[in-house]
């Protein structure tokens, strides 16, 4: 399967990034949406995601389309738990961030919002180079 530039799959470890630069819209996330439908009906092991946001400006989205995404998700995804970080440090990717891990909250998809690498290294139990470097945010 072919990625966007945007995306890795790191088979090793079991691990789906996602790095969105720019703004983050509903076009972004409607394609990242497309490639993690594919990948979860093609593989047979369940994988950690990882959404690191430190390159997103503005966050063109709203709440509609936030709660839409994350009912989507909590009802279509019914394979082994999983885990999913999301590295955010605008205040409005925080704010949406949070709004999924709520309501995907007692589902399959265990969703939780950082501002540090290493914290979320340690909460996916992958290796923390693996992340990419700290941002200024994170310095």
């Amino acid at each position: 399967m072919t990625l966007a530039d945007n995306l890795e799959f790191e088979e090793d470890i079991r691990l789906l990034i996602w790095r969105p630069h720019g703004t983050l819209n509903e076009a972004a996330v409607n394609k990242v949406l497309a490639v993690l439908s594919d990948l979860e009906a093609s593989t047979q092991q369940p994988f950690q995601r990882y959404s690191d946001t430190t390159l997103v400006h503005p966050v063109d989205l709203n709440f509609r389309y936030v709660i839409h995404v994350s009912l989507y998700r909590r009802f279509s995804y019914a394979n082994q738990p999983i885990k999913s970080a999301i590295l955010a440090t605008d205040a409005t990717a925080i704010h949406y961030g949070r709004l999924h891990a709520l309501l995907t909250q007692g589902s399959a998809i265990n969703v939780r919002v950082f501002q540090d690498r290493d914290e979320i290294a340690l909460w996916l139990g992958v290796p923390r180079d693996r992340l990419g470097p700290k941002s200024e945010a994170e310095k």
